[in-house]
């Protein structure tokens, strides 16, 4: 009798193998390519994210050496503008001096 019980329970065990769907490889396959283009679409937003915050970071350090280029410009041109006032005053100062000596 335990022999039968034994064997009748190989036999379902065998039967139950035998009778199960086989596995589905165009279903996993396409689940797969789903999972990798889903992964690739995930990779090219974070991609774009990152190239938009470079372009961001380019364009203020581009702004601010800009900037910093016409500040630096802005303070030669007055330190020119200087110079040239004093240049002026100076030959002011020798004309007054020349007339003054002239009156006399």
């Amino acid at each position: 009798m335990r022999a039968i019980v034994i064997t009748a329970a190989a036999i379902a065990a065998l039967s139950l193998a035998a009778c199960t769907k086989p596995a589905d490889k165009a279903a996993d396959a396409a689940n797969a390519a789903s999972n990798a283009a889903s992964a690739a679409a995930e990779a090219s937003t974070a991609a774009n994210t990152a190239a938009e915050a470079a372009n961001t970071v380019a364009a203020t350090t581009a702004a601010n050496e800009t900037a910093t280029a016409a500040a630096a410009n802005a303070g030669d041109t007055a330190a020119a503008a200087g110079a040239a006032a004093e240049k002026a005053g100076d030959a002011a100062k020798a004309a007054g001096d020349k007339a003054k000596a002239a009156s006399k």
